[in-house]
């Protein structure tokens, strides 16, 4: 795999070789990581921008975190924000929702490159996310955005493998995702329930689970980890239990399939995911 990972990555030097100045959506999670190392050492740090954005809809400590990392790469940074709540379309939160998110996003920082005068904007999507239901390939093609792991045929193990052997920290970060994530189609999204969803997971993190998630069901919260996991939860039920209920659940779940990525997606239909994707 290593031979193949190597290859790819060759390849992908010859795509950013083609750009003569890029900016980098970068959220400072594996995957955009790899694509400023790679745009760095091609191109220079001099014709490379990476462009942090921060929303109500992801932590603080996220976008922090993407800061400093980039500083640390020594690439130019850009602080930005959006204002997702704004919207409407993106508070209905329906699976169409996913698209206008992504097209605010990526339509600013369009915007932002013709303005700073640079050639090309770069995201981190990679091979597995064609996987998933992602409305957000839509508003990405539509603003012109380019994904170079995509063009590059790149997975995320083979992604991992790479960052590591560059010996950046985030090789093997879980992946992160905005908190919307937790809250089912059809429920509209208000600060006061991200604002939940982000102290629970806060608080759960603290006795050592990460990855976790804290779906929202109104009165109820399911709480997904990692499978083998699962039963080091029961040590702490007690605080996990009192602080949920604290912050306004009614119930505290467990999840018994652990941890998964898109498992809100579950509920799709066939005639949803279309609807999404129109």
């Amino acid at each position: 795999m290593k031979k193949i990972a190597n290859q790819k990555n060759e390849k992908l030097g010859e795509i950013l070789l083609e750009m003569k100045s890029v900016v980098v959506a970068f959220s400072g999670g594996v995957d955009s990581t790899l694509v400023l190392e790679r745009a760095k050492q091609v191109l220079g740090p001099d014709n490379v921008l990476a462009i942090v954005i921060a929303s109500e809809l992801f932590r603080n400590e996220e976008f922090e975190g993407a800061v400093k990392l980039a500083e640390n790469m020594g690439v130019p940074v850009k602080q930005t924000t959006v204002s997702e709540l704004e919207f409407e379309e993106i508070v209905k939160n329906t699976p169409e929702s996913w698209y206008y998110s992504k097209k605010l996003q990526y339509d600013h920082l369009a915007k932002l490159a013709e303005e700073l005068g640079y050639d090309f904007v770069l995201d981190g999507m990679i091979m597995d996310d064609l996987e998933d239901y992602r409305p957000g390939l839509k508003a990405r093609t539509e603003a012109g955005i380019r994904s170079v792991l995509q063009e590059a045929n790149l997975f995320k193990s083979e992604i991992r493998e790479l960052v590591k052997e560059l010996e950046l920290p985030v090789w093997n970060k879980p992946a992160s995702c905005s908190l919307a994530s937790r809250i089912p189609y059809g429920t509209k999204l208000d600060r006061q329930k991200i604002n939940m969803i982000d102290r629970a997971e806060k608080f759960i993190m603290k006795f050592g689970f990460d990855p976790v998630r804290v779906r929202y069901h109104k009165d109820a919260a399911r709480i997904e980890v990692i499978p083998d996991k699962i039963i080091n939860l029961f040590e702490h039920r007690d605080e996990i239990h009192t602080m949920l209920t604290n912050l306004g659940f009614t119930y505290v779940s467990i999840d018994l399939y652990g941890y998964r990525t898109g498992s809100m997606n579950e509920t799709l239909t066939n005639d949803s995911v279309k609807m999404g994707t129109s």
